[in-house]
């Protein structure tokens, strides 16, 4: 190998960026400032006379094959998720995450992410061995050595200026290397697994509210998975779904009810719906796992369901994507958790969980109404039948009695839904048939409530992966608040929420800061009456 060719080749390796929205890379006209500390460390070496020992050569092989696949990492997760790998919490969720993934994709894609991440790296092991050779080589001649030196300390100037915000012309970019993305990486496990730098929770608001405008009316929060704010601002993504908000909307009226609905800003963005549901429901930004884990340690943390249960509801947690034991929620106060288990499901299967959204509020009635008639209920749902990858998305079933049955749909409508394969390179068709979904299914149980004194509050709960959202999407998601209580309407209206089913800029709160919206919606007066446990 030559030696432009191995400078090329290296510099390629740490220089390409993804194509969105793919797993695919792109070559840039970038170049490395690894490739020029390299240079220089090995200048050094043959300016001493010696000989590259091969031991040193194929370490830097490895090297070198250890930063392809960082930066690979780095730049691909950042363009299709949105934020940065995080090893210490993320690693815990690989399992999980894996099993999803074997449980939606094609036997074919499942081999290629396999091969992908097992055998590409080795096969990058033979070219990169080659080029530090060619270059170890070249330094132990003084003419190339000269060059490389000063193409060296030039890129790493050029580097420095840039750094410094002074764009130089006809200079190439030094791009950002790739070393502080394990850097990163290493002090993120230091910090979470010593505590260091940890800062201290922030005070919970005061949730001693009367709930008086909601008093004796059952009370459902709704975080609908991956319903984020490109859902209305893309019109590629707006456009299709217009059908199903209009059957929305009509539910909402045929029962006399009216919409307010208003832009809020997650706690998170392509996943991790835990942190904005308990940022929500306690009132605190939770942003990371650790916070998270945290706040949940204190027992004595006031929470949206334990103000409820204050005021004599029953706090209930519908939880169909729960597959195993959730000790964490005691922290919420709820007085009951249906999981998968509980929930029972024994029909077709969609998706990893098996179960849908329509089952999971259809079980709901079935199983609460025979506990505590009379008693208002406060249920916090999160549904999953539009969690990534989107499909197969459920068919609608407007006969919710049949939803409980062994065979909920016709065998046309199963067999269409489940042909229904994600597209991995343009995810947005799936990503629509899912969020319309769950437009007909709180649509119909709303029309098989008509006559219930219901307050129901829908809460995106993160962006879309960015494979969905488009690159630098906000973190904002919509929340409307569906209900035939005038007071409760107008309490959101002085919040910043306007009338009908599409949200408006600017956002009105965090997801923190929404639990306060909410309590001053519902209250007279927040902050007296009954104090928190």
């Amino acid at each position: 190998m030559t030696v432009a060719g191995a400078v090329v080749l290296l510099n390629l390796g740490l220089t390409f960026t993804n194509v969105w929205p793919t797993l695919w890379v792109w070559p840039t006209a970038d170049v490395s400032a690894e490739l020029a500390l390299l240079g220089l460390c090995l200048v050094a070496f043959g300016a001493s006379g010696g000989r590259v020992p091969d031991a040193a050569r194929r370490w830097l092989a490895i090297g070198w094959v250890v930063l392809v696949v960082g930066h690979y990492a780095d730049v691909t997760t950042q363009s299709l998720y949105g934020r940065e790998v995080n090893l210490y919490w993320d690693l815990r969720l690989m399992p999980s995450v894996g099993a999803m993934f074997a449980a939606v994709a094609t036997t074919p894609l499942v081999a290629a992410v396999v091969a992908g991440v097992v055998i590409v790296p080795l096969l990058l092991l033979v070219p990169a061995r080659l080029a530090v050779g060619a270059l170890a080589d070249a330094v132990e001649r003084a003419v190339p050595r000269r060059v490389l030196g000063t193409a060296a300390v030039l890129v790493l100037a050029a580097g420095g200026v840039q750094i410094a915000g002074v764009e130089l012309p006809f200079v190439p970019r030094v791009s950002a290397p790739a070393l502080p993305v394990y850097a990163r990486q290493v002090v993120t496990i230091a910090m979470e697994a010593t505590g260091a730098g940890r800062r201290p929770l922030p005070a919970a608001p005061d949730m001693a509210a009367d709930l008086a405008h909601v008093q004796g009316a059952d009370v459902l929060v709704v975080f609908v998975e991956s319903y984020g704010a490109v859902s209305w601002s893309r019109p590629d993504l707006s456009q299709p779904l217009a059908r199903a908000r209009a059957r929305f909307s009509d539910a909402a009226r045929d029962t006399g009810r009216q919409v307010v609905s208003a832009y809020a800003e997650s706690t998170t963005f392509g996943g991790e719906s835990w942190l904005a549901h308990i940022s929500f429901l306690s009132g605190t930004p939770v942003r990371d796992q650790d916070t998270n884990i945290r706040l949940m340690a204190e027992a004595g943390r006031d929470t949206l369901a334990k103000a409820f249960t204050r005021r004599g509801y029953r706090a209930v947690a519908l939880m169909p994507g729960l597959q195993r034991a959730w000790p964490e929620g005691r922290f919420y106060g709820f007085d009951r958790i249906y999981g998968t288990e509980a929930l029972g499901y024994d029909g077709p299967p969609f998706g990893w969980w098996g179960l849908t959204d329509q089952y999971a509020l259809a079980r709901l009635d079935a199983l609460e109404s025979q506990e505590d008639p009379g008693v208002p209920r406060f249920v916090f749902f999160p549904t999953i039948s539009g969690h990534a990858p989107f499909t197969p998305a459920p068919p609608y079933q407007p006969d919710w009695v049949r939803v409980l049955t062994r065979e909920p749909y016709d065998a046309e409508a199963l067999d269409q839904a489940w042909s229904d394969q994600p597209d991995w390179t343009n995810l947005s068709p799936s990503y629509v048939k899912a969020i319309a979904y769950g437009y007909d299914t709180l649509g119909g149980y709303l029309r098989q409530h008509a006559d219930r004194d219901l307050v129901m509050l829908i809460v995106g709960d993160h962006q879309p992966p960015s494979l969905v959202s488009g690159e630098s999407a906000s973190w904002d998601v919509p929340v409307h608040v569906v209900a035939s209580r005038a007071e409760v309407l107008e309490g959101f209206r002085r919040a910043g929420f306007r009338d009908g089913l599409e949200p408006e800029l600017p956002v009105v709160a965090g997801m923190d800061g929404m639990l306060t919206v909410v309590l001053e919606a519902f209250s007279e007066a927040v902050g007296a009456g009954v104090p928190a446990d």
